[in-house]
């Protein structure tokens, strides 16, 4: 494999471009109208405009990337997360075309892409899954027969959903009908599928991914966990690794879980497979990511292996550079990511112009970003700045260095994240491991901690502006000075 083109943009297209350079592999970007001046653009050795802003007129337009691909003698894709990363149909005509996908093959894209699917798959390994019914209901009476039997509160779940779209909480029988139909209607506009299916609601849920890997030659083994439970909108805002309240015996059953997950699917190349576990640490099985994950540097931080080698190792046909025994896990490592959200307005998305963009300048700073000073964040794609990283010998002082490096983060023309992350990073529910997925429900309207932060954001304000100060009085004494003269 000697020419890879990365089809993303971002951060994630940025860091697949280091590995590549650091494999000696030749690297091609591709870019929309609204990314011609991004840092992805100019690093990697070769760049191709594949059309306007709009994803769906450039980054998700087959056509125009397999193109590109040929026309440079690509040898293999990369495909990051998101866009075309889990496309069945996209896999198949790189195939067709002769070019290598760096990720699963199309049956196993397919098998997991669909979570009804994927837990029929599973079964036969003997997978923990959450109570409930691993068909499709389309009648609303069939519906609140299996919610009766299970007990409430139910979740309906889109089939073909993702991100928290087709997905109602039920809590009493009456409102099971009126929840249904809205997660149809969502799961139809969302994913062009209505299909929904009923399951049991995990009360006080953590959820707890395990990164797996697997090669063409039946080797499969996974590199530990981590904890995804600090979300907003269904969607995940912090990570770190590894969690808090696994022991080594239920991270070992965790882990065999995962890998027998990857088994029943054929699977090749990096893996996510994601669970719930509740209140009494009772784990089962969601849904399997087949690509690599937004949060998958604090894996690399606590195992010191870079997972984008060894996905292209494994596309190469190479056998794991690692058996199971052999992979090590040493300190803690957290992630905040930065968006362009008000978080104090309920997430909203807050686009504006990076004014002033200083990163921590510290060894055990990790920072994925996509943009430089002075850019503008676009709002045509995911509002996502950065991923911010800290690896501590453990797990408080993980957290302690992210509220440093969060403190050193000189950030602004746009309200982020930050301060919601170290609103979290100080919270004693976090600090101490006993948090859920609810953590923003139950904890993040507590007006004391909230007023805390945003005194933290206008005394970083106020610096700012005092730095400023200083510069225009230090020039009006040095032309005072030079008029003495």
């Amino acid at each position: 494999m000697k020419k890879v083109l990365v089809a993303n943009r971002g951060e994630i297209a940025r860091r697949v471009i280091r590995t590549l350079k650091k494999m000696n592999i030749a690297s091609v970007a591709v870019y929309s109208e609204a990314d011609k001046n991004a840092p992805f653009v100019f690093e990697a050795d070769e760049a191709v405009f594949i059309g306007p802003a709009p994803s769906s007129e450039s980054y998700l337009v087959q056509d125009k990337i397999i193109a590109a691909a040929k026309q440079l003698g690509v040898d293999g894709i990369h495909p990051g997360y998101g866009f075309l990363s889990e496309n069945a149909a996209f896999a198949e005509r790189l195939m067709q075309e002769g070019i290598t996908l760096i990720g699963p093959s199309p049956e196993a894209m397919r098998l997991m892409g669909d979570k009804l699917t994927a837990k029929q798959t599973v079964k036969g390994y003997n997978v923990p899954l959450v109570p409930g019914i691993d068909e499709a209901v389309a009648d609303f009476h069939k519906a609140r027969e299996i919610a009766d039997q299970i007990g409430y509160p139910v979740l309906i779940k889109a089939s073909a959903g993702g991100g928290g779209k087709g997905m109602r909480l039920v809590e009493k029988s009456e409102d099971l009908e009126e929840q249904m139909g809205l997660a149809q209607s969502e799961a139809r506009s969302s994913f062009g599928d209505d299909a929904v299916f009923v399951e049991k609601f995990v009360t006080k849920p953590r959820h707890i991914e395990i990164q797996v890997f697997a090669d063409n030659h039946g080797n499969v083994v996974h590199l530990f966990e981590r904890e995804c439970s600090i979300q907003r909108r269904h969607q995940k805002v912090i990570e770190e690794a590894p969690s808090a309240v696994l022991t080594p015996e239920l991270r070992d059953e965790m882990g065999k879980a995962a890998c027998d997950v990857a088994r029943a699917c054929n699977y090749s190349g990096a893996g996510t497979v994601e669970f719930l576990v509740d209140a009494d640490l009772n784990f089962y099985f969601l849904e399997m990511n087949t690509r690599l994950q937004v949060e998958h540097p604090v894996t690399e931080e606590i195992t010191g292996l870079d997972l984008v080698e060894w996905q292209i190792r494994v596309a190469r046909g190479e056998t794991l550079p690692l058996q199971q025994h052999e992979i090590e896990m040493n300190g803690h490592a957290m992630e905040v990511r930065v968006y362009a959200e008000d978080a104090f307005n309920n997430f909203a998305p807050d686009i504006g112009t990076l004014r002033r963009y200083r990163k921590p300048q510290y060894d055990f700073v990790r920072v994925d970003d996509a943009f430089e000073e002075g850019m503008e964040i676009p709002i045509y794609y995911d509002p996502m700045i950065a991923k911010l990283v800290t690896t501590g010998k453990n797990r408080l002082d993980a957290i302690d260095k992210m509220i440093d490096a969060i403190d050193h983060f000189e950030l602004s023309g746009l309200k982020t994240t930050l301060d919601f992350g170290k609103y979290v990073m100080r919270h004693p529910a976090f600090r101490s491991g006993d948090f859920d997925t609810n953590f923003v429900k139950h904890y993040f309207q507590d007006p004391k901690i909230m007023n805390e932060a945003q005194q933290d954001e206008e005394l970083a304000l106020l610096a700012c502006l005092d730095e400023v100060w200083d510069k225009i009085n230090e020039q009006k004494n040095k032309h005072f000075a030079s008029k003495s003269i």
